[in-house]
């Protein structure tokens, strides 16, 4: 049976890591390039990092803050945020990164997605998403830009099909709804998404106790859970969460 991941999510604001709720009111939580090397240690599966601002603000990736958070990991390194090129792309990869995760710019240009993975593999592209519930919509939910600040007229649903079909090998699907609350995971929209495209989704957004990654592993039908606060400020640990998970009968890397 394919194991489960376990991700941690380093959103980044400002060269420094940052957390909010509903992509609101962040505060700073400290040095991304120590907090890597931390979770590293403690046995995360992949590292994810996301630079919340470079979009909105027009700006491409941090190259020198990737590449310093890369030389403290050596596992899977995921970065988003103001990739909005091949060039892009490229360096980006050159700085230490294996994925690379397109969401704003790639609503704006889908063909970035299949450009980036004709010249560096499917599994080298990830659809970042961020969704949000509208009963307007097909499938129940809209798709946001620009940090959750902007909205599109793309159907949740129809837009990660879409981008699976232009080549992007992965999915990190995260609910506005549910982030930062802590609550547990949108089990219905990730379910929805997982069921419908062949690529592993990733559930983002609500992660606040165990139960939680294991109700999205297992009823949601996720490939992978990301967590962020669970680890930055709620005391857990990656190895603890890892083992409950485990005891519960979730398939993890131990």
């Amino acid at each position: 049976m394919l194991k489960k991941r376990i991700i941690v999510c380093l959103d980044v604001k400002d060269g420094r890591t940052t957390k909010g709720v509903k992509f609101k009111n962040n505060v700073d939580i400290g040095d991304p390039v120590e907090m890597a090397a931390k979770y590293y240690k403690q046995g995360v599966d992949e590292l994810v990092f996301y630079d919340i601002m470079a979009s909105a603000s027009g700006r491409g990736p941090i190259l020198d803050l990737i590449s310093r958070v890369a030389e403290q990991v050596f596992i899977p390194f995921c970065v988003g945020g103001g990739i909005g090129s091949v060039e892009d792309i490229r360096s980006t990869i050159l700085a230490g990164a294996e994925k690379i995760s397109l969401n704003s710019q790639a609503v704006k240009n889908p063909q970035l997605i299949t450009e980036g993975a004709r010249i560096f593999g499917n599994q080298c592209i990830v659809l970042g998403m961020d969704a949000k519930k509208d009963d307007s919509m097909k499938s129940g939910y809209r798709v946001f830009i620009n940090g959750g600040r902007v909205a599109t007229d793309l159907d949740a649903l129809e837009w990660a099909k879409k981008a699976v079909s232009l080549g992007a090998g992965e999915i990190v699907l995260n609910s506005i709804d549910a982030d930062g609350m802590k609550n547990g995971y949108e089990l219905n929209l990730t379910r929805m998404i997982a069921e419908s495209v062949a690529v592993p989704v990733i559930a983002s957004g609500g992660g606040g106790k165990v139960e939680h990654l294991a109700d999205v592993l297992t009823q949601g039908k996720a490939d992978a859970a990301l967590i962020a606060s669970m680890v930055h400020s709620m005391g857990y640990t990656v190895d603890g969460i890892k083992s409950d998970l485990a005891k519960a009968g979730v398939p993890v890397r131990l």
